[in-house]
């Protein structure tokens, strides 16, 4: 009896204090424990006044619902943690997951309107937006979700995906660089920023953004293979090769930095070396074709034409561009009359490749190119030039 006695003194007590918060508060989510707790007394009243004992398993019930309950929710909030704000982000995710995403919005903006400064409700609302493809209200309400809390860095990064994804690169890239001068460390971070960088060919500042998450990440396979991209179209090609070795022995699989290594090794006139970079490259989809073509020249340069001829034709049966790029090839000719001519068209499987990436491939193509042009005109500048001192010397002898 005197167990009953106090459990309703203490129920009810916690009840008045659950009313008084709904009054205080004006907020009614607190309804919804206090029914509960309604309950819990209830269920007590009746075993007093029906004098039986209803089972183990109820009374329970009555004491989690009764006093558990309440109790729980008063200490919650001594120590600065908002019930209310809590059942909302609750109930929030459980109509998400349910894909109700208007009534999980609607008791999110719910709870930001009674609690402006709920951190949890803002960076919520975001990321249902976000998934929705909100992407203008998902900024609005990362941007309040940092202002409460300075430290979610992952909002700061968020907002710059978002402005990347909108367009706005300028004010992505200077979101970054705002997080990255808060959070040197930030890998994601330096690798986006780094990236947007380069597409917009400002080379030198992205090469320092990777130089500086290098610091905190010495082994990342993205951070050395975009340096070394960056390396290469400023024609640093020492620290561009370095950079793409690097970057394969931390990870080898599918990497096609294979074949920028061999275009390389071709302007510093190695063959050996490029042979095995090419042989590598054959091994990626993306720059298989390349690779063969590449592995033929050298094949024709060292004499080797039959190894060149069936390079040349795998290259052709990936990609039948490649026929009239070698028709044009000068280096082929010895081997042109193998050249096929009038063949059925071969469209190469879709390139996985980043633009960044076809971009520095045509660069050191390109480079290659014009590097071995110049030598030939310097070639031919010297035999005219020797040709004119020996005629003149010709002529004063004679005269």
């Amino acid at each position: 009896m005197l167990e009953r006695i106090i459990f309703n003194i203490l129920s009810f007590s916690l009840f008045i204090i659950i009313f008084f918060k709904i009054i205080r508060k004006n907020d009614t989510i607190y309804v919804v424990p206090l029914v509960l707790e309604a309950i819990g007394i209830a269920i007590g009243l009746i075993e007093i006044l029906i004098g039986r004992y209803l089972g183990t398993f109820i009374r329970v019930i009555t004491y989690v619902l009764a006093i558990a309950l309440p109790l729980a929710i008063i200490l919650l909030e001594r120590y600065g943690i908002n019930f209310s704000e809590l059942l909302y982000i609750f109930l929030a995710k459980v109509c998400y997951f349910f894909k109700n995403n208007k009534k999980s919005k609607q008791l999110l903006l719910n709870l930001i309107n009674k609690y402006p400064e709920s951190y949890n409700g803002h960076r919520l609302l975001a990321q249902i937006y976000e998934k929705e493809g909100g992407m203008r209200k998902a900024i609005d309400e990362y941007v309040k979700a940092i202002d409460i809390n300075k430290k979610d860095y992952d909002s700061y990064f968020k907002i710059a995906e978002l402005l990347e994804n909108l367009g706005k690169k300028d004010e992505a890239i200077q979101m970054l660089n705002n997080l990255i001068h808060i959070k040197p460390d930030s890998f994601k971070a330096s690798k986006l920023l780094g990236k947007l960088l380069i597409e917009q060919e400002n080379f030198k500042e992205a090469i320092n953004v990777y130089l500086n998450a290098l610091k905190y990440n010495n082994d990342s396979f993205e951070i050395y293979y975009n340096l070394g991209i960056a390396y290469t179209r400023i024609n640093d090609f020492k620290n561009a090769k370095s950079c793409y070795e690097k970057a394969a022995a931390i990870n080898a699989l599918n990497y096609k930095g294979f074949y920028n290594l061999g275009l390389i090794s071709m302007l510093y006139d190695d063959l050996d070396e490029a042979e095995k970079y090419f042989i590598e490259g054959i091994k990626v989809e993306d720059t298989e074709p390349e690779s063969c073509y590449q592995l033929s020249r050298i094949y024709v340069i060292r004499g080797e034409k039959e190894r060149a001829i069936n390079y040349l034709d795998r290259a052709i049966n990936l990609d039948s561009s490649f026929a009239e790029k070698a028709a044009k090839d000068p280096v082929f000719v010895t081997i042109e009359r193998y050249i096929p001519k009038n063949i059925n068209k071969q469209i190469r499987k879709k390139s996985t490749m980043t633009n960044s990436e076809k971009l520095v491939k045509k660069h050191l193509e390109d480079t290659y190119l014009l590097v071995g042009k110049i030598s030939k005109n310097d070639l031919k500048n010297m035999n005219i030039s020797k040709e004119k001192d020996i005629n003149i010397h010709r002529e004063e002898r004679e005269n």
